[in-house]
This record gives C-alpha cells, sequence and structure tokens, in this order.
C-alpha cells in the first residue's frame, strides 16, 4: 500500500466502550452506524454452556451481578443489567440493547442481518475453568454460520485472538482457515524477533507495550506479519502506531480515530 493510500482498519473495542456499556448491542451498532471498519469482543462461558460477550472474569464491574460469569447460567446472567454503570445509559428509560447480556449468537445473529460487510475480533480469554471447551464451542458457533472457513464474499469476516498460545493452536488445529492473532502484554521469548507461536499470521501488542519497546512493532512486520494494536485512544498513541503503519487500530473511540484520519 502506497503512503498516500494508507488506512489502518478501525475496530470498535467492546463495542466501542467510552460511548456507551461495553459489549452492548447498543454499542456495537452504534459503532457500525459510526463507521468502523470492525468489532472487538471477548467471549467467555457460562455454566450451562453459553458463549456471552462479557471480559472480566466476575460480573461486579460491568452488571448489578455478583461473583463469576462462568458460574452462572444464561438464564441467570440474562436477569442483570449490563448497562447501568456506564455514564453513558440514560438512567430515565429502559433500553434492552444497552443493558442486556450479549451472547455472541446474537452479535451473529446482528451482523449477519445488518447486511453491511463487517470484521469481528472474537477473543478468547484464559485462564478458564472449562479450558478447551471455549475453542471448541466458539470453532463450533461459527461452523453453524458458515463462518469458520472465510470466503472474500462472506459479509462477517472472523479472526479469532488470544493471550493464550495454546488457545491459537487449538483454533489452528480446529479450524486452521481463521485468521489469529496473538495478544500480547509483554514480549515472551523469540517474539521481539518477529516470530510469532503457532501459526499466528498478527501480532496484537497493547500500545503500552508499543511505547516501552519501539523496535517491536518494525520487526514484526520484517517477519511478514500483521500488527493489530490496542486499545489506542489518544491522539499521541494514535500518531505512534500509525507512523508504524499498522494494519488495524483497536479503540474504545472508534469515531475519534476515523475523524482523525480524515485530517491525515
Amino acid at each position: 500500500m502506497s503512503a498516500d493510500t494508507y488506512r489502518p482498519l478501525v475496530f470498535a473495542h467492546r463495542g466501542g466502550a467510552d460511548a456507551l456499556p461495553e459489549h452492548t448491542l447498543g454499542a456495537y451498532l452504534r459503532a457500525l452506524d459510526e463507521g468502523a471498519d470492525g468489532l472487538e469482543c471477548d467471549v467467555r462461558l457460562t455454566r450451562d454452556g453459553h458463549l456471552v460477550c462479557v471480559h472480566d472474569g466476575r460480573l461486579d464491574r460491568t452488571s448489578n451481578g455478583h461473583g463469576r460469569v462462568s458460574n452462572k447460567t444464561l438464564a441467570e446472567l440474562d436477569a442483570l443489567n449490563f448497562g447501568s454503570w456506564h455514564p453513558g445509559y440514560p438512567a430515565d428509560e429502559e433500553l434492552p440493547d444497552l443493558s442486556r447480556l450479549l451472547t455472541l449468537e446474537r452479535l451473529l445473529d446482528a451482523l449477519l442481518a445488518g447486511g453491511r460487510r463487517v470484521r469481528l475480533l472474537i477473543e478468547t480469554k484464559h485462564p478458564s475453568r472449562y479450558g478447551a471447551e471455549v475453542e471448541r464451542r466458539l470453532v463450533r458457533m461459527l461452523r453453524h454460520y458458515g463462518l469458520a472457513e472465510p470466503k472474500p464474499e462472506d459479509p462477517v469476516q472472523v479472526t479469532v485472538m488470544s493471550f493464550a498460545a495454546l488457545a491459537l493452536r487449538r483454533i489452528r488445529a480446529q479450524a486452521p482457515a481463521l485468521p489469529r492473532v496473538y495478544l500480547m502484554e509483554f514480549v515472551p521469548p523469540g517474539v521481539g524477533r518477529g516470530r510469532l507461536p503457532f501459526g499466528a499470521g498478527a501480532a496484537g501488542p497493547g500500545i503500552d507495550l508499543i511505547r516501552a519497546r519501539p523496535g517491536l512493532l518494525p520487526a514484526i512486520r520484517a517477519a511478514g506479519h500483521q500488527t493489530y494494536v490496542w486499545t489506542v485512544n489518544e491522539p499521541a498513541d494514535l500518531d505512534l502506531v500509525l507512523a508504524h503503519r499498522v494494519d488495524g487500530v483497536i479503540t474504545d473511540r472508534p469515531r475519534f480515530v476515523l475523524d482523525r484520519l480524515e485530517e491525515v
């Protein structure tokens, strides 16, 4: 891509969690309306085997519930409010799309019904009491939707991400055609030279790591890998990743990033 046509993909982190409650359908739909190229979500398994879009292992921060997500059934989680904690939630209204637990199934249904092309980054959260079952359930669901073997014409293009190298190995074994991103908070042995584990085609370093290790992105790119950086919310951080010509910017503020790209 030439210098005058370079533009990274913009992904709404947890739906664009700055403006609206994270991991709610309303947040994801707003991000798409704002022009985001893609969305990022985290998935965990409930006690009865459903994939739900929740970042934390515990419910306390983002709902009016308590305890661990993995100890609850889908019905128990569905009875909670996942939006009222957020300053962007209107206290005088009942808005299910901003308060109801979002399952991965509901998110995929909404995206496929939306009629536009969208990229979806799905992070499997580990450690998990259910271990490899998280990836098994994910691949099974993607096969059900016809998304486990991506085709250029697919309206939803799925990429799987994880900080857990073993999770990426499981995805490679079960659905080798699915693109994989190795997420990083620190640099494991070998990765600093651009090598990624288990066939991951892209690296996902955090912005703090990029600031601390300025040679990391050049090494990864020199090894032929794509780069998706999280969570890019501030002007100086955006300028930094654009200077490195990253492939994807994962942000809580997709509208801000899109506006800045228009100015560049």
